[in-house]
């Protein structure tokens, strides 16, 4: 039986940051993309203003694959300081802060140098539209914070059977050791029953491993919304030769897996 048709994106980057419960003062980020992070990126490059309609893009699932979980980072700023009275930040009864108390820290938490391939499916007519933009983006992308741009392709190409390339595409990370095989993380909005491990011995299972409130309702500044969802994740065992090194090395071998999939100039040679 054939696999599900999806989108397969590369999100890597210096930074990305993926806020799970930001609020305030405190900046945070999830240890993988979330649901919002790339629906957002989506409506982003789809050319969609804050406050409009999202329903067809929050109708895609996503699978995410963690090729190099990178390094958590925390930036400290400081906000408000220096300024007029009437330009400081406003406090929860609306007011201004007096001068003494106007410069504000704030911790903003990144991750550094990490690497994930995520898989869209859902609606055909959605997906299309969305391969289109990511192409063509009407406004650059962003991973998670506007200060995150993505680094090297962000869309790797359409597929018909989105969810074995996402387990056999080349790892993103360095081989380390002899052991045959690797430990790799799987994060997803729903049982990743679809996925094939290659070591099915080694095989954690999919398994619930709480909730997080990531499926965006609304993306108006005033009128933010968001609904609780599932979180699933399963740990596969794959060979150890898919891990490709990093930078060039990896992208060369990227380019090679992706060769036989990728539209040909229209009259070259096949």
């Amino acid at each position: 039986m054939s696999g599900e048709a999806g989108l397969l994106l590369r999100l890597a980057g210096p930074l990305q940051s993926w806020g799970e419960r930001s609020k305030f003062n405190e900046r945070d980020t999830a240890p993988f993309p979330t649901r919002s992070g790339v629906i957002g990126l989506l409506a982003c490059t789809l050319g969609r203003r804050r406050g409009e309609d999202i329903g067809d893009l929050a109708r895609l699932s996503l699978t995410v694959r963690a090729d190099r979980p990178g390094v958590l980072l925390r930036d400290l700023h400081t906000v408000g300081g220096g300024l007029p009275a009437r330009l400081t930040v406003t406090t929860a009864e609306g007011k201004k802060r007096p001068a003494a108390a106007a410069t504000l820290l704030s911790h903003r938490y990144y991750l550094a140098d990490a690497v994930f391939t995520a898989a869209l499916t859902g609606p055909a007519d959605v997906l299309e539209v969305c391969a289109a933009a990511l192409r063509t983006p009407h406004w650059p992308p962003y991973l998670g914070r506007r200060s995150c741009p993505p680094e090297g392709p962000l869309l790797l190409g359409e597929f018909d059977d989105v969810h074995r390339h996402l387990v056999e595409l080349p790892l993103a990370r360095a081989r380390k050791g002899t052991a045959a095989t690797v430990p790799v993380v799987f994060h997803g909005d729903r049982p990743l029953t679809h996925l094939s491990p290659a070591d099915p011995g080694a095989d954690s299972g999919s398994e619930a491993v709480g909730q997080v409130n990531d499926q965006p309702l609304n993306f108006h500044p005033q009128r933010r919304a968001y609904q609780s969802r599932s979180r699933y994740q399963r740990t596969l065992h794959l060979p150890a030769e898919r891990c490709q090194g990093l930078g060039a090395d990896h992208f060369k071998a990227l380019a090679s897996y992706l060769a036989p999939y990728s539209p040909r100039p229209e009259g070259s040679p096949a």
